[in-house]
């Protein structure tokens, strides 16, 4: 690598080498790397070899849980994994080599990631043009390959412009929490007046909140766990299906805390992870993306083996209400879902997109369109569980629409185009305004509208397919999953994703 100090300096600072942190990924001895002897070398007057600098990527083909992957890492003890000391060939080759031979690809990124810097405009002899002749082959790739194979990235350590564009271009990113990203750091960051230190300007709490990195963790290792349990979910690429592994959880499994686990106060909040935990697999829920869009929960989890992507919604976050940025989480992981050929378990409590100036001002219903369009492009199968509301257009937004679709409804769902709450004195203002007992006849009407309510209502009417008993969920997703499998395509789905 960098010499035996740059080594020593890299662990000192509490991170590992690019062939540690590989090592620490793969299965035990399965890594074959392709350019090993790959460099700058300087040779004497006779010919003879007399330094080399090993260039600052390293990537092969290895195994994680025994199927192969594509890995590709940083070197920073040669040139802090800069330009200057990269050869462009060996990071493309990486992605060729996923997208030709349909096979993950986890990178690993530690530095700029082989873009450019000032220094280049000296070394080249001539400054870069961004895009320019022969530059954009790595890119095409990079984008191709969120489109058909699994992408991975972890940052592991100060991550900036190409690195930080590759971290982001991704499907699953993780970066610890001693690590760093940004389009570009802080020296050059301080000419604009913002003098900041690197966590400051893009640090894991930063990140993960813009939603631009997925998940922080504290070492490494936690890291390279998280790499490869999310794999575990999904095929190696879209012309496969998501592997089913043994189940030893009873799919008719009942949990007796179901029945109270919805507030009958509308206005509690409760707790969704714990539900979510008592309907998949046991200890099989992984989410993704979890400090971003926060009203939406959202991770891979099975059911009877069959891996899913889970839809969740918190009522702990504007009681569940989406957000524009929730909106955002949606879209993305509901491509996701599409692009890989996962099954779509909701569980649904949304009382509406999120309302007032805020959201106004970020555009929320734009946002929220875009979502309704991401979910009704979709082709796999979906099932909806609906567990308490259910209002407004985002409402409308918990299957695909013009297709069949499973859906259920716990006793405590609640549903309609509004919430009562404030939505009864602008309908029925002229009836309270010309009642003696104002309050008395607000509550009148409260009280036989929400008669009207109840689900039962709705299902006598066959609005709604069924309501069931919450213990009974699990045996009904399971069921689903079932029906489900032989539904699934392998092949590049109909609407492409192509977004990180």
């Amino acid at each position: 690598m960098g010499g035996v100090e740059k080594v020593k300096r890299q662990h000192d600072q509490g991170r590992l080498t690019v062939r540690e942190r590989i090592d620490g990924l793969i299965d035990k001895g399965s890594f074959h790397e392709i350019g090993a002897v790959s460099g700058i070398g300087e040779y004497d007057s006779s010919g003879e070899l007399k330094k080399l600098t090993p260039a600052n990527c390293v990537f092969g083909r290895a195994r994680v849980d025994s199927r192969t992957i594509v890995v590709v890492g940083d070197d920073f003890t040669v040139r802090g994994g800069s330009a200057d000391a990269s050869i462009s060939a060996k990071p493309l080759m990486a992605e060729e080599m996923a997208h030709d031979f349909r096979l993950p690809i986890v990178r690993i990124i530690e530095g700029s990631g082989g873009g450019g810097s000032v220094k280049t405009i000296e070394t080249k002899g001539a400054a870069n043009l961004p895009g320019g002749i022969g530059g954009t082959r790595w890119y095409r790739f990079t984008t191709e390959n969120l489109s058909r194979v699994p992408v991975v990235a972890l940052g592991l350590g100060s991550v900036a412009g190409l690195g930080a564009a590759r971290l982001a271009a991704s499907h699953y990113s993780i970066m610890t929490r001693k690590s760093a990203m940004f389009v570009a750091g802080p020296p050059v960051v301080k000419a604009l007046g913002q003098d900041l230190s690197k966590e400051e300007l893009g640090g894991a709490d930063i990140q993960t909140r813009a939603g631009a990195v997925d998940h922080a963790v504290d070492t490494e290792e936690e890291a390279f766990a998280c790499a490869r349990r999310f794999l575990s979910y999904l095929p190696s690429s879209v012309y496969e299906l998501p592997p089913t592994l043994p189940c030893r959880d009873d799919p008719e499994r009942g949990e007796e805390a179901l029945l109270s686990a919805v507030p009958r106060n509308r206005k509690q909040v409760y707790k969704m992870r714990p539900i979510i935990e008592a309907v998949v697999d046991k200890g099989s829920f992984f989410e993704v993306a979890k400090n971003f869009g926060k009203p939406i929960i959202v991770g891979l989890a099975r059911l009877e083996g069959r891996a899913v992507l889970v839809l969740a919604s918190d009522s702990f976050h504007y009681g569940g209400s989406w957000t524009a940025d929730a909106c955002q989480k949606v879209v993305r992981w509901v491509d996701f879902a599409e692009t890989f050929h996962l099954p779509v378990v909701y569980l649904m409590d949304c009382p509406g997109f999120m309302i007032g100036l805020d959201a106004e001002k970020a555009a929320t219903i734009r946002h929220g369109v875009r979502a309704m369009a991401a979910v009704n492009q979709t082709t796999v199968p979906w099932c909806t569980v609906i567990l308490r509301n259910a209002f407004g257009v985002a409402g409308v937004v918990h299957q695909p629409a013009d297709r069949f679709s499973i859906r259920y409804a716990w006793p405590s769902a609640y549903w309609g185009s509004l919430p009562l709450e404030g939505g009864i004195e602008a309908a029925y203002r002229a009836d309270i305004d010309a009642a003696e007992d104002k309050a008395g006849k607000l509550r009148e009407i409260e009280d036989r509208l929400n008669k009207l309510r109840s689900p039962f209502r709705s299902a006598e009417k066959f609005w709604v397919e069924e309501i069931i008993d919450p213990r009974k969920t699990r045996s009904l997703l399971c069921e689903f999953a079932r029906l489900a499998e032989p539904l699934r395509k392998a092949g590049p789905p109909e609407n492409f994703s192509i977004r990180p």
